[in-house]
């Protein structure tokens, strides 16, 4: 049975103590923290070398005039701009280390944040340029524009800037949400052909990119990198992984009335190395769902030949999968994640899961390494149907020794991420997990419910390295 949640009269002062880490995962947490430095120290260091190696080619000696310190601060933008543009290559290209690292969700979040300072950059070296151009020729912005038009593959450059700009508008939250998925993730394509049809005149206009320079081997390199991670980890090793493992759809199995269980069925999927947590891209070769690759979670652990998730209905796409024939053809990419144990750093787990987000700590507490007694589970939902799977996890919280709770009921005009009738009792998070200062945390669910219980962690006192969340994104 699922225990009454425990509540307190009045909320108990907050302690920060530091981290209780046993050796093992204190230097596994160590090991990821110096990989992520490495990393982030990798990619401001390539910008910089752009910029060092510009400068370091003579491109100092022709700030001799306003024309040539304004072309100069151009050739600049465009360069800096122009590596951010492939390090958002990398982010998106779905490398496993980088994955193990920092996660998916995290990667993909710089990647959006350094959209816009990627395109001001760009806009901001087309301009300069013209400008600068224009004061050493003595050319009117008119005239000067027409002759940069004449050069060759100077129509490519401005072709590029406008993809760009496209991609980014398309990109923002406000424009996202108004747009149809299909048409958004066609637009955004876009942003492979602006990287390619940029290229030719950074190679054939001006000495900055001369043949036989070090500058000219850098760049090339540089696309290299970002190219080939593209089509390396987005295109051939899914491919290839989806041919060894000849995955299918089995059956589906409606759990609610906008819930569905996929049943997959394959050959040596325990060699996929999934950990409970964790999710794939789907995509399922079916007339009215090839096109559309799904980031979704396992909802049980898989086995040699069988492997499940569970879809709640969100719109158009997750519809048409859920309708989806046995014995359609399925392929994907992952696994992804560090929603998982290999992530923890404390003695004890707390989890917190809202609506379909129950199904990758069903799939977690079934794989995970847990002592029992170990972990403690609060279940959210609005109504009683809406808390998926409440079965299944009952009986692994009875296996695992693990206390398990549930706050059902609407969240009331004042918010919050717990019912109006547990908050209006005196529940708090503190009250949830008494032993909340030696437990990682892990939460899964809506964004913006979510974040409510981030914030309500980190008001009492949680250590950040021990709150883990995940953001299924494209």
């Amino acid at each position: 049975m699922t225990a009454t949640l425990p509540h307190v009269a009045a909320t108990p002062e907050v302690t920060r103590s530091a981290p209780t880490i046993d050796a093992g995962r204190r230097r596994r947490l160590q090991r990821r923290r110096l990989a992520s430095d490495l990393l982030v120290m990798a990619f401001w260091a390539s910008g910089a070398a752009a910029a060092a190696l510009y400068l370091a080619s003579g491109g100092l000696a022709d700030w001799t005039s306003a024309g040539g310190i304004v072309t100069g601060v151009g050739i600049l933008a465009g360069l800096i701009g122009t590596d951010f543009v492939l390090v958002m290559l990398v982010l998106a290209a779905r490398i496993p280390v980088l994955d193990a690292v920092v996660g998916h969700d995290r990667a993909m979040a710089v990647h959006r944040r350094l959209g816009k300072p990627a395109l001001y950059l760009l806009l901001a070296h087309g301009a300069l340029l013209l400008i600068g151009y224009a004061l050493t020729a003595q050319l009117d912005l008119v005239a000067q524009f027409v002759q940069l038009w004449e050069l060759p593959d100077m129509p490519l450059a401005f072709l590029a800037i406008g993809l760009f700009v496209a991609v980014v508008v398309t990109s923002l939250v406000a424009v996202r949400r108004k747009l149809p998925y299909e048409f958004w993730y066609g637009v955004h394509l876009l942003s492979y052909a602006a990287v390619l049809t940029a290229l030719p005149h950074q190679l054939s206009v001006g000495g900055v990119l001369a043949e036989g320079t070090v500058q000219r081997v850098y760049w090339i390199g540089l696309y290299i990198v970002a190219i080939g991670s593209i089509v390396v980890f987005r295109v051939a090793e899914p491919i290839v992984s989806s041919l060894r493992h000849r995955m299918r759809v089995e059956r589906v199995e409606w759990i609610a009335p906008d819930v569905a269980s996929l049943h997959l069925t394959g050959r040596r999927l325990d060699l996929l190395g999934a950990r409970g947590g964790q999710y794939f891209f789907w995509r399922f070769w079916s007339g009215r769902t090839w096109w559309h690759a799904h980031p979704i979670s396992l909802s049980a652990e898989p086995t040699a030949r069988r492997a499940r998730i569970t879809v709640r209905v969100l719109g158009e796409g997750t519809r048409r999968m859920t309708r989806v024939a046995p014995g359609t053809p399925v392929s994907f990419s992952g696994p992804f994640g560090l929603f998982t144990d290999a992530a923890r750093t404390s003695p004890r787990l707390a989890i917190v899961a809202a609506g379909i987000g129950v199904t990758p700590v069903r799939a977690l507490l079934e794989s995970g390494d847990l002592a029992h007694g170990e972990a403690t589970i609060l279940l959210r939902g609005s109504t009683d149907d809406a808390v998926f799977l409440a079965d299944e996890l009952r009986e692994l919280a009875g296996r695992r020794g693990a206390r398990l709770f549930r706050s059902v009921g609407p969240r009331g005009a004042t918010g919050g991420w717990l019912s109006a009738a547990d908050r209006a009792r005196g529940v708090t998070i503190r009250s949830i997990f008494p032993e909340l200062a030696q437990s990682d945390l892990y939460i899964c669910g809506p964004q913006a419910w979510t974040d409510a219980v981030v914030a309500d962690a980190r008001a009492a006192g949680v250590h950040e390295d021990r709150i883990h969340t995940e953001r299924f994104d494209w």
